[in-house]
């Protein structure tokens, strides 16, 4: 008997080439955002940043607000990937403090998007993205079952509830205090990530 082979459809150059030019565009939004933020990124310094047209960018993405939608999903599925791939050994808690760690790693290493809590055009284009939120969803349920995981062993305070948990866990993502530590020059980056681990987990109550 012979055996089958599997055929994987060919994809064609343009489209390799395509797929590399947004991948880039991608990458620059992300860099951009993390460096500027939303407000103060142009349309202009992706375009220069890549080495493609304005209009060539457009075909890509219609608008800015497209471009931050795309870098935030390129985001969640990062995240996806990591907590896909933590081992399943770990107490909740354990799996909490390490996601937190890696997205504070990230914002350190100038790959966090920094996105406006308040910008209506940009929140909805972010709300319309199925890419998007599906990946928010199952991010959100993955860490929301590990806190009340968590708060049922007593490793979490049951008192506060979850989803201010969640919450609390996300703003490290967005957290000045890295900033403020890094700019002082006090700490390298590791001092840095373990201080703010340890308000975040254990607060400022004297031990």
């Amino acid at each position: 008997m012979g055996m089958k082979t599997s055929v994987t459809p060919k994809v064609s150059f343009k489209t390799q080439m395509l797929q590399a030019r947004e991948e880039a565009i991608i990458h620059m939004v992300n860099r951009l955002l993390a460096e500027k933020g939303f407000e103060a990124m142009t349309v202009d310094e992706v375009a220069a940043g890549v080495g493609i047209a304005k209009a060539s960018l457009y075909k890509h993405f219609p608008s800015k607000e497209d471009l931050a939608c795309a870098a935030m999903v390129y985001l969640m599925r990062r995240a996806q990937v990591f907590l896909a791939e933590l081992p399943q050994e770990p107490p909740p808690l354990e799996k909490l403090q390490m996601v937190v760690r890696w997205t504070m790693e990230l914002k350190l290493a100038g790959e966090m998007p920094s996105l406006p809590s308040q910008n209506s055009s940009l929140r909805a284009t972010l709300i319309a993205s199925k890419d998007y939120m599906n990946g928010l969803i199952e991010v959100s349920d993955v860490l929301g079952g590990w806190i009340e995981a968590a708060q049922a062993e007593g490793t979490i305070s049951p008192g506060i509830p979850a989803i201010v948990v969640l919450y609390t866990l996300f703003a490290r993502a967005c957290d000045p205090v890295l900033e403020f530590l890094k700019m002082g020059g006090q700490h390298d980056d590791k001092q840095i990530v373990d201080l703010v681990m340890a308000t975040c987990f254990q607060g400022l109550n004297a031990r």
